[in-house]
């Protein structure tokens, strides 16, 4: 029987495709395979690491992707920072717009200490231990060594300090000058800070934290014996890892020993119930005399009091969330605004909310402006009795006097919980818009008791 050409060539065609088709199939299966291979085990150990390994680029030869991630702390956002001449004293290029030259109530609420003198916008994280060095804040001003607690690797500065006992070092360290404690720091914040080396799991290594929340715990939840670093869920840590930073504090007792002032809880009436229980004060306001207390940054309280917060959203589900590289799944390291472009949102805020980037940025840009406008309208109240104070010291008896002085030290410490915490409204818009209320309260309070008008009786927590 006679075949033409074309049917000859019909079996081989069929070959070659189910060849390429057996081709392709197996790559599918061995990528399959691979993912899931990389999905079970996300990195692959190149060194040993353990808890004397301070150096992360150590760390991230087993973690390349989380260290990329740290050193992307560097990057600078042009319009928060300016270029300088390097000095023999300053070797920086570049540093932070200073807010001090953007808002002279801020020379004015602090006028006596040292923030009155520089306070600049934060730059990432890689610049922390650095532009606290060079802050003349630091230079011109005699400061304890438990400033470092928020500004480098803690545990390198501990097992110096302590000769490999970290009790005995974190109480060598907030004694110290701050130019001879540094002297043992190592860097700005590392892995080791906020990472087990056996295991990779979150920890908390500030012994500050490890106590306040425990106290906290105790006070306000009723629970005993709490150890954050065993009791604490993964969900939580990724929220407290955070907290061991960014948050309020003062220096307890002559040892200067770094503390969180959360016996009675998060909020900034708080905060002034305990530090007016036990007589604290940072500074002597030079033009009023009164005492006031200096605010950090309250980062994890003020957000502790906001809609994310009641719903078990953490700070790194904001600032260091998750996202897919290959079949791995890894948190960003960069630690930045979740708003600092169209990606960067996608990936935060678009994951719980129906919406655009471009909905969302205006929607935060609203809160942040609504914010704004209380900040505004609560300092020039505390600035207007600032110098409503001054100008009436020799005039006013003692005992007004002492009541307008109060209300500075409360409208101060609400205002300036509000303007050196780093959301600009964003993380509790409800609870900081009513706290820069209650400031602008105080501040009224305190003019008129200032002029012998009688405002009622004021307690402990600054409550009427």
């Amino acid at each position: 029987m006679w075949v033409g050409p074309r049917a000859r060539w019909v079996p081989v065609v069929v070959l070659i495709a189910v060849a390429i088709g057996a081709a392709g199939l197996t790559w599918l299966l061995t990528t399959i395979f691979e993912h899931k291979q990389e999905a079970l085990a996300p990195f692959t150990q190149v060194v040993e690491v353990d808890d004397t390994t301070y150096d992360p680029a150590v760390w991230g030869q087993n973690f390349p992707r989380q260290y990329e991630g740290h050193l992307a702390t560097s990057e600078m956002d042009e319009t928060r920072t300016i270029a300088r001449e390097a000095t023999d004293d300053d070797p920086r290029t570049r540093v932070a717009v200073s807010k001090l030259e953007n808002d002279a109530r801020l020379v004015t609420m602090w006028q006596g200490y040292a923030f009155s003198e520089d306070y600049r916008m934060p730059r990432g994280h890689e610049y922390m231990l650095e532009d606290q060095q060079l802050t003349r804040r630091m230079t011109q001003f005699k400061q304890p060594g438990a400033c470092l607690n928020c500004h480098a690797s803690l545990p390198q500065i501990l097992d110096s300090l302590g000769d490999g006992d970290r009790e005995a070092g974190w109480a060598e360290m907030n004694k110290l000058p701050y130019n001879e404690a540094v002297e043992h720091a190592g860097g700005p914040i590392a892995c080791i800070d906020c990472h087990a080396p056996e295991t990779m799991e979150l920890r908390i290594t500030r012994p500050a934290f490890i106590e306040g929340i425990a106290r906290y715990k105790e006070n306000v939840e009723g629970i005993k014996g709490y150890d954050v670093n065993t009791d604490a869920t993964r969900q939580e840590m990724r929220s407290y890892a955070c907290a061991q930073c960014h948050v309020e504090y003062y220096f307890r007792g002559e040892e200067k020993t770094l503390t969180f002032p959360w016996t009675y809880g998060f909020t900034a009436e708080d905060a002034i119930q305990f530090y007016d229980e036990i007589g604290w004060t940072d500074f002597e306001h030079t033009l009023t005399g009164s005492n006031v207390i200096k605010a950090q940054h309250p980062d994890f309280e003020t957000w502790s009091q906001g809609i994310h917060a009641d719903n078990g959203v953490t700070c790194a589900d904001c600032h260091m969330p998750y996202k897919r590289e290959g079949a791995a799944k890894i948190t960003d390291h960069q630690i930045a605004s979740p708003m600092r472009d169209e990606a960067s949102i996608n990936g935060t805020c678009l994951t719980c909310h129906h919406s655009t980037a471009e909905e969302m940025s205006q929607r935060v840009d609203t809160i942040q402006e609504r914010w704004q406008g209380s900040v505004d309208i609560a300092f020039d109240a505390l600035d207007a009795l600032i110098k409503d104070i001054e100008a009436n010291q020799g005039s006013a008896s003692p005992e007004d006097l002492t009541k307008a002085r109060d209300f500075q030290r409360w409208a101060s410490f609400l205002v300036d919980m509000n303007v050196s915490e780093n959301s600009h409204g964003f993380h509790a818009p409800a609870y900081q818009i009513a706290t820069l209320n209650q400031a602008t309260d105080y501040a009224r309070k305190g003019q008129l008791a200032l002029r012998g008008i009688d405002v009622g009786p004021v307690s402990a927590s600054g409550q009427n």
